[in-house]
């Protein structure tokens, strides 16, 4: 922690932190950037190296946990962790989170993802990790192709799911929920889950697969982190936007990350202003992983000023410095906006959030102002000509 230079939690690490340790399951909510990543990563390594733990393990689960946890069962192919996160960049981010904290420890992980050749992580999974960091679809891929036993799934003990509003949608659930069944029941792990947002109707999906869990709310429900200031520029019809854009980011310092609604949207709007002269990347589901990893990278790196990108990165992009976040359309998804603003104003930084708004997307403007109760400041409409 030294080497990292953490001087004090955050409210959400208060919270969750001691609960953790004592090894209840928990559903942690709190605004995106408030650190809910080392809430769940730095309890739960804590766990996997303090010999006391294993030993008050051994007791509440007899002999078949000791001999799970016999000095070298890992090397054997056991794996302790699993963390589960819907999109490749969240899971690289916390994989990049624990390789840093384990450094000075016997600890070992690995990141499962799509995109890249399968054998490699096999190899890893095979050989045993403790701690495995993967996205389900990839993670599935790989227990059709080894089986259970080849990912060895029955010794883990604590289970994480990031972002799990979005891992118990319909698009993740049914993999989620055939990976948990391959794991030791509720009551033989810990069972983790984190969002920015949880949905009341998620909430029994979650009580599914916990165990008596501490409901944990940091902040208002659902709402943005407090250190965004929230902004609209009306333009007088959606065809201005671009170039008002252009003109914005040629007078404003980056690193600024835009958001556009489709993919063809996004590539489009990267490769406008790489004809304008600016330093810009695109992120989408439509680019290689090689692709998106150096749109990253360039972005993190400086070497792009400006990321347009789809949801994919609404989830999973931790860059620091982000002054703005811009909305080239209004959001219709109202949860979208709080993961997306969430790129700014992250780690008790502050950050500028900003909706291009054409006469036509007003109502939804509406909508989200009225659902989070938003102080929205309103620039004068105008044309990108009198930008």
């Amino acid at each position: 922690m030294h080497d990292r230079q953490f001087e004090q939690t955050t409210p959400i690490q208060s919270a969750v932190i001691p609960i953790a340790l004592a090894r209840q399951d928990v559903i942690g909510c709190a605004a995106t950037g408030t650190g809910k990543t080392l809430a769940f990563l730095l309890p739960a390594l804590q766990y996997l190296l303090h010999p006391e733990a294993e030993v008050r393990l051994k007791a509440d689960a007899g002999p078949a946990a000791e001999a799970r946890l016999k000095p070298g069962a890992t090397k054997n192919g056991r794996t302790r962790m699993l963390v589960l996160a819907p999109t490749r960049e969240l899971c690289v981010q916390i994989e990049d989170d624990v390789q840093g904290l384990i450094y000075h420890t016997p600890l070992t992980s690995v990141a499962i993802y799509g995109g890249v050749p399968m054998n490699p992580q096999s190899r890893a999974l095979e050989a045993g990790v403790h701690i495995v960091v993967a996205t389900p679809g990839r993670l599935i891929d790989h227990m059709r192709t080894a089986g259970v036993n080849g990912v060895h799934f029955n010794a883990i003990e604590i289970l994480v799911l990031d972002e799990a509003d979005r891992m118990m949608d319909m698009g993740f659930w049914p993999d989620v929920r055939r990976i948990v069944a391959a794991l030791p029941p509720t009551n033989r792990r810990q069972t983790m889950l984190f969002s920015a947002t949880m949905p009341a109707e998620m909430m029994a999906q979650a009580r599914e697969i916990t165990r008596e869990a501490k409901y944990l709310q940091v902040g208002a429900a659902g709402a943005p982190a407090v250190t965004i200031t929230h902004t609209v520029q009306q333009v007088s019809s959606s065809g201005e936007k671009v170039e008002w854009l252009i003109k914005f980011l040629r007078r404003t310092g980056g690193p600024v990350l835009v958001f556009a609604r489709t993919k063809i949207g996004a590539e489009r709007l990267a490769r406008r202003l790489q004809s304008a002269g600016l330093h810009a990347a695109s992120l989408h589901a439509d680019r290689t992983q090689p692709q998106r990893t150096a749109a990253i990278e360039g972005f993190r790196a400086g070497r792009f000023r400006v990321l347009v990108a789809t949801d994919v990165a609404a989830r999973g992009i931790d860059v620091d410095g982000i002054s703005h976040v811009v909305n080239f359309e209004v959001p219709t998804d109202l949860d979208a906006y709080v993961h997306r603003v969430g790129r700014t104003g992250r780690a008790e930084a502050t950050g500028t959030a900003l909706t291009l708004v054409a006469p036509e997307e007003r109502r939804a403007l509406a909508a989200l102002e009225q659902t989070f109760n938003l102080q929205i400041h309103r620039g004068p409409e105008r044309s990108a000509l009198q930008s």
